[in-house]
């Protein structure tokens, strides 16, 4: 009987302590803090210049890489791709001498300026890496590509390459070609 009583208190206790109120304060969560990103004005020999938004530490390269690569007609040689961004930085990509795009002024007739297009059938890995956002590595899977799988039918087909999707075929569609 007295082992009943004693389990009737230890269970009266039991259910006083798990019953009762929380004592202190609630535990609030915050949000995450996040750096405020930098915001770049790139311009110049890029396929799409404009305002970008960066993560902090970014460099050149990934502004350029925003925008969508280098344009064939880039000077690159004097640009630091290394060099840390700063936040509200512009960017001016500059064009080789006498590549300078045609601005047209009011009342002007615009003449269009004739590029050469890169055949992707024949074309070698110098020539596929002047295309907006294909680098050494994705110049070699075309090759590679085309050496394994013949020559490519249309422009299109080179969507089928490891690496290369819509939004990089939309960028180059106009500059290449498959045939002579």
């Amino acid at each position: 009987m007295a082992s009943g009583i004693l389990f009737g208190l230890f269970l009266a206790a039991l259910i006083w302590v798990v019953a009762r109120n929380p004592s202190g304060q609630a535990v609030v969560l915050r949000p995450v803090p996040t750096d405020k990103p930098l915001i770049v004005y790139i311009t110049g020999a890029v396929p799409r210049a404009g305002v970008y938004a960066l993560p902090q530490g970014a460099r050149v390269q990934d502004a350029i890489s925003a925008a969508g690569g280098f344009l064939a007609e880039a000077e690159k040689s004097q640009i630091n791709l290394a060099a840390l961004l700063e936040d509200g930085e512009k960017l001016d990509i500059p064009y080789v001498e006498g590549a300078s795009p045609v601005l047209a002024t009011p009342g002007a007739t615009v003449v269009a300026v004739t590029t050469e297009l890169i055949n992707i059938n024949t074309g070698s890995s110098a020539d596929l890496e002047s295309l907006p956002g294909i680098g050494p590595t994705t110049a070699q899977k075309i090759i590679a590509y085309r050496e394994q799988n013949g020559p490519f039918i249309n422009a299109e087909d080179i969507i089928n390459v490891s690496g290369i999707g819509p939004g990089t075929y939309e960028r180059i569609k106009d500059l290449i070609t498959v045939g002579p």
